[in-house]
């Protein structure tokens, strides 16, 4: 791969992860409830795709399990959003995306329990690295803010699901291989489909957008950030080495910590600041796989 390439690709994955956490702005200024603003952020999103699918002639794989895998991964991708999105009206933006980007750790969990996949001394040290920062954010938080243990709670479980929806993601690929436009249109339909009673139930009288502006700022987070920086990370990953991108995906979590900083007036003193440094280095070192000899399938 040459220089120029591997230059474009991590630019396109810096920008995806910037854009990603401007989202998380969005969020925090949007007077509607978590669970429906991942309803339409899944909404707009699958309609882009449905055409995006329709234009470029892609169809749905042959095999229901495929589908059925495709729908669940949804299902897990819309309960990330939704829990995310209550840690965003919590803890801020910053510290909810730090403890979303968790989803690393149970992804290795994940690994370990069902694909037979061998940990190492480098990951497993990173996770009681995490778990210290994740102490450090906390220990201040808690004393200043009375919504902190939903915040952390939502911020931590919102990883587990992206890390299943990511797992199943992985099964609808080994069922059979399935178009990026028809995967990610069944994501948005199961993710969709899932939010609606949890909608219904928790966000009442905040499931609408009350002005234009915010009917605005809906389309732009469902076409932006579910379509367009995703489609720009998809892009990316697979150009650039295992080890630059575990690194530059750390750029969501601080350009969502320097927004939650600057942009929204959010206190983070340098014990919490200390402990978010030593969480996303604890986050790239676990990024990081063992060697292939040390894996077994």
């Amino acid at each position: 791969m040459t220089v120029a390439s591997t230059r474009s690709a991590s630019i396109g994955l810096i920008i995806g992860c910037i854009i990603f956490g401007l989202g998380s702005l969005i969020v925090a200024h949007v007077a509607i409830g978590g669970w429906a603003m991942a309803f339409w952020r899944l909404a707009i999103s699958g309609i882009i795709f449905a055409l995006l699918a329709k234009f470029t002639g892609q169809r749905l794989p042959r095999s229901r399990r495929a589908i059925v895998f495709g729908l669940l991964s949804g299902v897990f991708l819309g309960l990330d959003l939704a829990l995310w999105h209550e840690s965003i009206h919590a803890v801020g933006p910053g510290i909810s995306t730090l403890l979303n980007s968790l989803q690393i750790f149970f992804l290795a969990a994940i690994g370990f329990l069902y694909f037979n996949e061998r940990q190492s001394i480098l990951q497993l040290g990173s996770l009681c690295l995490a778990m210290l920062g994740v102490a450090m954010i906390g220990s201040p938080e808690f004393a200043q803010n009375t919504n902190a243990t939903w915040g952390f709670i939502t911020g931590i479980v919102s990883g587990a699901m992206l890390a299943a929806s990511m797992t199943f993601i992985r099964k609808t690929h080994d069922t059979e291989p399935t178009p990026i436009f028809v995967l990610m249109q069944l994501i948005s339909i199961g993710g969709v489909l899932a939010m609606i009673v949890p909608m219904l139930f928790f966000d009442r009288g905040h499931i609408l957008p009350n002005t234009w502006a915010e009917v605005g700022w809906i389309l732009i987070y469902g076409a932006v950030m579910q379509c367009i920086a995703w489609g720009l990370i998809a892009y990316s990953i697979p150009k650039l080495s295992l080890t630059l991108t575990g690194l530059l995906l750390l750029t969501e979590p601080i350009a969502a910590l320097v927004i939650d900083y600057s942009w929204l007036d959010k206190p983070i003193n340098t014990l919490q600041g200390s402990g978010a440094l030593l969480t996303m280095f604890a986050i790239y070192l676990g990024s990081l796989k063992p060697k292939p000899h040390a894996l077994r399938r």
